[in-house]
């Protein structure tokens, strides 16, 4: 059974950092892609950020130059660094791991709450 363990969700203030790590367990499974998608309410969920085979990585645009995507295969940990935060950067956020040969998992979502 796959396990996806997030942490470093909160509430800050506009202008401040956060890091959201989130950590795949329970398989033998190659790692083609992991990403971070967000949901705020009334809204649909949308990408953020993805890292891809070779460190490829994509962003939202309207994250881009705040947040950063990487990754540590060895540990099957992906982190989020978002700097610069804003109020409507407020949402839920869920880590999506993509499986080589296998369907992706989600994770259970952080709250992360930009607020004054």
């Amino acid at each position: 059974q796959v396990q996806l363990v997030e942490s470093g969700g909160g509430s800050v203030q506009p202008g401040g950092s956060l890091r959201l790590s989130c950590a795949a367990s329970g398989s033998r499974r190659s790692i083609a892609a992991m990403g971070w998608y967000r949901q705020a309410p009334g809204k649909e969920r949308e990408l953020v950020a993805r890292i891809g085979s070779g460190d490829s990585t994509e962003y939202v645009d309207s994250v881009k130059g705040r947040f950063t995507i990487s990754r540590d295969n060895a540990k099957n940990t992906v982190y989020l660094q978002m700097n610069s935060l804003k109020s409507e950067d407020t949402a839920v956020y869920y880590c999506k791991v993509e499986w080589r040969f296998y369907p992706s998992s989600w994770g259970q979502g952080t709250q992360v709450t930009v607020s004054s």
